[in-house]
C-alpha cells in the first residue's frame, strides 16, 4: 500500500511537471497558438483537406487552403468554422488536433491546459462544441476567454483600471465592439459580419457590375492588396484581375481600383460603423469621456483596411489606433492569462 501511494504521489508531481500551457486564438480564418515561455508558435489558415473515403486528414493550414477548389470528388477541403463558431464538429476536431499535434505529441502523463478565444456573443451550445472539440483532440483542462477582452489585453489596453477602454476586433467571421473598464465588459456586441462578408461583398460587386466571376481567395487578395474601407481616406491603388466571364463562360480580364472595392465594401463597412455608433450611444457618460479621450483600438486582419481608422474617427470622432500586431492580439492576450494566471483569472468566462 506504502509503494501504490508513493507510485501516486509520483504521477500526481509529475502532472504538474509535465503540463503544457497553451492559448489558441481558433478563428473563421486563421489559427494560432501560443506556447506558454515560447511565445506565437503555430499561425496557420483554418483549413483542413480531408479523404472522404478514409477520413484521414490529407493537410492542414496554408498546404490545405491550396487544396480549395481544387480538389477530386475524394478529397474535401473546407473551413470547418463559420462566423466564428463550428460548423463542422468533425472537421474541427481533427483540424485543431492537427494543429496541437504540432505542438505536442499526446502522452499519458501530459495535461495540457488550454485557454481559446471564443466570440462574445457564442451561445451555450456553441462553448460546449468548441470545447468537446479541444478535448477529442487531446486537451484535458480548458478555459474560454472572450475575444474582445483578449484582444483589449493582447492590445496592451489598461482593462484593470477604473477607465473606458474601446476594442474594436474584426475578425474572419466575427467583428465584435466593446467598451471594457476594471477587466468587465461594460457593453459588447458581436456581429456576424467581417473580413469574410468583405471577401463575399467584393466576390458579389464584379458579378454584379462587370459580369466577372472569381473565387474567394481571389476577393480576399483584392481587399488585401487595394481594398479600401473609403476612397477619400486611401490612394488610388489598381490591379489586373483575371475570372470567368457570366454568361459566354470564357476568361476576362478587367483592372480594378481602390474606388471600385470601397464602393463593394460599403455595407459591411456600414454595418461595422453602426456597430461602433450603438456602443457609444449605450456607453455610461463616463466611460464614453475616456474613450473619446484615449479613443479606441481597431484588432483583427479587417484592422488593416486600408483608411478604415480614418473613416471611423470622421464618423464618430472618435480617434482610432490599430494595434501594433492587430493579427495576433487576441493570441497575445490569452497567452497573457496563461503566462499570468492569478493576474488575468478575473477574465476568464468558463473553465474546465
Amino acid at each position: 500500500m506504502r509503494l501504490l501511494g508513493k507510485i501516486r504521489e509520483f504521477f500526481r508531481s509529475a502532472g504538474k511537471n509535465f503540463t503544457i500551457e497553451l492559448a489558441m486564438d481558433l478563428g473563421t480564418a486563421n489559427t494560432l497558438i501560443y506556447l506558454k515561455g515560447k511565445g506565437i508558435i503555430v499561425n496557420e489558415p483554418s483549413v483542413i483537406a480531408i479523404d472522404i473515403t478514409t477520413n484521414q486528414t490529407i493537410a492542414l493550414g496554408r498546404q490545405a487552403r491550396d487544396f480549395l477548389g481544387r480538389t477530386p470528388p475524394h478529397i474535401r477541403a473546407e473551413r470547418p468554422l463559420k462566423d466564428g463558431v463550428i460548423a463542422d464538429f468533425d472537421a474541427a476536431m481533427a483540424m485543431i488536433k492537427g494543429f496541437l499535434g504540432m505542438v505536442f505529441k499526446p502522452r499519458f502523463w501530459l495535461n495540457p491546459l488550454l485557454v481559446i478565444g471564443v466570440p462574445s456573443g457564442i451561445t451555450q451550445v456553441e462553448k460546449r462544441a468548441v470545447k468537446d472539440s479541444a478535448y477529442e483532440a487531446g486537451a484535458r483542462h480548458i478555459h474560454l476567454i472572450e475575444e474582445p477582452m483578449a484582444a483589449a489585453v493582447g492590445a496592451g489596453l489598461d482593462v484593470e483600471r477604473p477607465l473606458g477602454n474601446m476594442v474594436v476586433d474584426i475578425g474572419g467571421g466575427t467583428t465584435e465592439v466593446a467598451i471594457i473598464s476594471l477587466c468587465a465588459t461594460s457593453y459588447c456586441e458581436s456581429i456576424r459580419v467581417a473580413g469574410d462578408e468583405m471577401d463575399e461583398a467584393i466576390l458579389r460587386y464584379l458579378q454584379r457590375n462587370m459580369h466577372l466571376e472569381i473565387t474567394l481567395a481571389q476577393a480576399e487578395e483584392i481587399k488585401i492588396r487595394i481594398g479600401c474601407a473609403s476612397a477619400e481616406e486611401s490612394p488610388d491603388l489598381g490591379m489586373m484581375v483575371t475570372g470567368k466571364e457570366l454568361g459566354r463562360g470564357g476568361p476576362r480580364t478587367v483592372e480594378l481600383t481602390s474606388a471600385h472595392i470601397s464602393e463593394a465594401l460599403e455595407e459591411p463597412v456600414d454595418a461595422i460603423l453602426d456597430t461602433i455608433r450603438r456602443a457609444l450611444e449605450n456607453a455610461p457618460p463616463a466611460l464614453l469621456s475616456d474613450v473619446k479621450e484615449r479613443g479606441l483600438v481597431l484588432t483583427g486582419g479587417g484592422a488593416l483596411l486600408s483608411g478604415l481608422d480614418r473613416l471611423i474617427y470622421r464618423m464618430t470622432g472618435v480617434p482610432a489606433f490599430i494595434a501594433d500586431d492587430p493579427l495576433a492580439t487576441v493570441v497575445t492576450g490569452c497567452g497573457m492569462a496563461i503566462e499570468n494566471p492569478e493576474r488575468w483569472r478575473r477574465i476568464f468566462i468558463s473553465s474546465s
